[in-house]
């Protein structure tokens, strides 16, 4: 595994990999790698002849600068579980080299209502800063496919439609959401989070489940209910 911090040397290997050729898988991380970020790479490997993942935390995607610092921090852990996973290159950068112009927001993307609705809605520019920094590492990696988790399955619709925007085609490659044996699904937030908030975050994922196995024609209300009853149940406000 060999990595790389400056853009114009990852572009030029990549470019030269690209007309020999060989395809080039690309699964862009904010670090705190974990077993989701690892069955990226895994796909990436199936169906690539070089797999590429990035490791940078993204500011501009941070409506709360707060969130922004407590981020966490593994970066020897990913590097590491990267290359175990068999990762080729990897692209490590600093701000500066992702933003030499500065990290204010220049362009602005057509997301349409995917902006504004769930988590757009309570995260007022979040997307417009997920766009930013995807679009400026496309423009680096060039890259045949990209990996994305279901997990964040809004953020996939972003980057499906930011795709849309840009003057060259990129294939999106969506993995399954890959989750520990309560059935949360696997975050790099989850390292802020403590065991009982763990299991009390499993209720979600509980009703959720409920609802698909009993879902049926007719009233849907005793289900919605039911569900919201064991979502309190975990703790959280319905």
């Amino acid at each position: 595994m060999i990595l790389y911090k400056k853009a114009t040397e990852i572009r030029q290997i990549l470019s030269e990999k690209s007309v020999s050729g060989q395809t080039i898988g690309f699964v862009p991380t904010m670090g705190a790698l974990h077993e989701g970020h690892l069955e990226l790479i895994k796909h990436s490997k199936l169906n690539n002849n070089i797999t590429i993942s990035s490791i940078f935390v993204n500011p501009t995607q941070f409506n709360d600068p707060k969130d922004f610092e407590k981020y966490p921090v593994t970066l020897d852990q990913d590097l590491y579980l990267l290359e175990k996973a068999g990762c080729d290159l990897v692209f490590l950068p600093s701000v500066s080299e992702i933003y030499p112009l500065g990290t204010q927001l220049t362009h602005s993307y057509e997301l349409g209502y995917l902006e504004t609705t769930l988590e757009g809605k309570y995260r007022p520019g979040h997307f417009q800063g997920v766009c930013q920094v995807v679009h400026r590492l496309l423009d680096i990696v060039q890259p045949d496919t990209l990996y994305l988790g279901q997990k964040d399955y809004q953020q996939s619709l972003v980057i499906e439609k930011l795709i849309t925007q840009l003057p060259y085609p990129i294939r999106i490659h969506v993995v399954p959401t890959f989750r520990d044996a309560s059935g949360l699904a696997l975050s790099s937030r989850n390292l802020r989070l403590t065991e009982p908030q763990k299991m009390a975050a499993t209720g979600l994922y509980r009703s959720l489940v409920f609802l698909k196995e009993n879902l049926a024609p007719g009233d849907l209300q005793p289900l919605l209910t039911r569900a919201k009853t064991l979502i309190t149940e975990a703790g959280f406000s319905a």
